[in-house]
């Protein structure tokens, strides 16, 4: 029952847009109907059949609006499709983007099979040819994307498109135009993965098939893969890992990637990601409202996994490091209770006065085996805190390190990414909050600033090397009648490494 993966061929060509031999063309039109560039290209090539037309009033540019035409005069493509762009002056990143969705999902909808999209040629301020076509396919395959494989009867398209060209305005910039078709297939599959393992429910996705689905990537791709079972695990101490999976018949799995693509002797970067199949909250039981999303509550791991699969792809140079503590949270009598003492792998002793706050219980003892890489730099990328949800809302992941160097870093990288993040506090102050009168400390700081006491819990594993946290709660997945994961912050990650691995 695997997920078919999008077959799209992609490519890059420089060239007149009314000469383009093609199905179809894209041109886009501003609002109040001012013609793109190509646009204008073809209205000239047509004696002004495309202004004809939107004097007609048939279009007026506003975003998300499509015309399909048919046998534009002196036009070599078949058809052409304008696509509304809205305010020249609002075109920036989001909006590009959403125009090449809209673009190719309309290419889809009306039985085009291959397309030669222009709106890749429209500049955008601070972004560059590579930037682009890297984000015209992220965003295609995007649009494209269906999780069907749990249907009895998957949709097919009624003329699947087949193959998309991206325009580049010259000839010189075509070599710009194939590193960014490079980088931007190898992570739309990075995401792919990271959507596929995500929405696959958790009676399918469990700790063993997660780490089933690493094996899969380490063996596509020459990684290392160990997976540590429970004997494995309580041998090296990992007594909070191990306590958040005790209420469930699904044991856990410590899944270990290892991609050496740097030099012998390079520190690597050590990602590491929370992997809780499913999150009923434990004894502390989470409201029957919305917990059928708790499968998603894996989404840190599955990132970590996909951004394997990615880097595999491009062959990065660099040493990276997957630690991904796989588990599920569930109530029965050997569950964890409130006011339970665990030992971590560090000896710190920690109060669990919450079982749904679990994910900081599986991340501080990965964080802990994370010592012995002897990392260059961790981030860690967990579905953390509803508190992150409420604060951020749906838009960045939540940013917290212990180094500023590295947090800029990454918010370099995601915001070239377009899979943005927000710098949150990491004080000292927050500390107190975790005191325990009978532990080292207790796994939440109560309401007040929930995802900084979070961070501020794992902060307490992480003195011996550069790192940083991602709350990805909020942008991990899309809740409610449009459920399924987003594949965050695969991107991030991907250009994270990729500027790494070209210092």
């Amino acid at each position: 029952m695997e997920n078919k993966e999008i077959e799209l061929e992609f490519s890059i060509k420089s060239g007149a847009p009314e000469k383009q031999r093609t199905a179809c063309v894209v041109v886009g039109v501003f609002e109040s109907r001012k013609l793109s560039e190509p646009a204008t290209d073809i209205d000239r090539a047509s004696d002004g059949y495309l202004s004809e037309i939107l004097r007609g009033g048939d279009m007026d540019g506003k975003a998300g609006s499509t015309l399909l035409l048919h046998r534009v005069p002196n036009i070599l493509a078949d058809r052409v499709l304008l696509v509304g762009l809205g305010k020249e002056r609002d075109f920036h990143e989001k909006a590009y983007r959403d125009a090449i969705a809209c673009a190719v999902k309309t290419l889809r909808d009306t039985g085009s099979m291959e397309a030669t999209i222009t709106l890749s040629e429209i500049p955008l301020k601070k972004r560059d040819t590579t930037w682009n076509i890297e984000q015209a396919v992220i965003s295609a395959h995007d649009a494209l994307y269906r999780f069907d494989r749990m249907k009895s009867k998957p949709s097919e398209a009624r003329r699947p498109l087949k193959r998309v060209t991206f325009a580049v305005t010259r000839r010189g910039e075509l070599k710009f135009g194939e590193v960014g078709l490079a980088r931007g297939l190898a992570i739309a599959h990075g995401i792919q993965l990271a959507k596929d393992l995500g929405n696959t429910p958790s009676n399918i996705c469990t700790p063993e098939y997660l780490a089933g689905e690493a094996k899969k990537v380490a063996k596509a791709y020459g990684f290392g893969c160990e997976v540590l079972d429970y004997a494995a695990c309580e041998k090296l101490g990992m007594g909070s890992f191990l306590s958040v999976g005790k209420g469930s018949d699904k044991p856990p799995r410590f899944i270990v990637l290892k991609h050496m693509g740097g030099k012998k002797g390079d520190k690597p970067v050590v990602l590491v990601g929370k992997a809780v199949t499913f999150d009923a909250g434990g004894i502390s039981l989470k409201p029957a409202g919305e917990m059928d999303e708790m499968n998603y509550d894996m989404s840190g791991g599955g990132a970590v996994i996909s951004t394997f699969r990615a880097i595999g792809e491009l062959g990065l140079k660099l040493n990276v490091v997957g630690l991904i503590p796989a588990c599920e949270n569930m109530p029965d009598a050997s569950a964890n209770k409130p006011g339970d003492i665990v030992t971590s792998m560090s000896g710190q002793t920690i109060e669990i006065l919450n079982t749904d706050a679990e994910g900081r219980l599986i991340l501080c003892d990965a964080l802990t085996y994370a010592e012995r890489f002897e990392p260059d730099a961790v981030v860690d990328l967990a579905t953390l805190t509803g508190a992150c949800v409420i604060a951020l809302g749906a838009h960045p992941s939540a940013l917290f390190s212990n180094h500023d160097p590295l947090a800029r870093e990454i918010e370099h990288a995601a915001d070239h990414a377009w899979d943005r993040v927000w710098r949150m506090p990491l004080w000292d102050d927050y500390q107190d909050q975790l005191k325990s009168s009978l532990a080292d400390m207790a796994n939440i700081g109560g309401r007040p600033g929930g995802s900084i006491t979070a961070a501020c819990f794992l902060s307490r594993f992480t003195k011996k090397y550069h790192w940083a946290h991602l709350d990805i709660a909020g942008t991990a997945w899309k809740g409610g009648r449009e459920k399924g994961s987003t594949g965050r912050p695969v991107s991030l990650l991907v250009h994270f490494l990729l500027n790494r691995a070209e210092k």
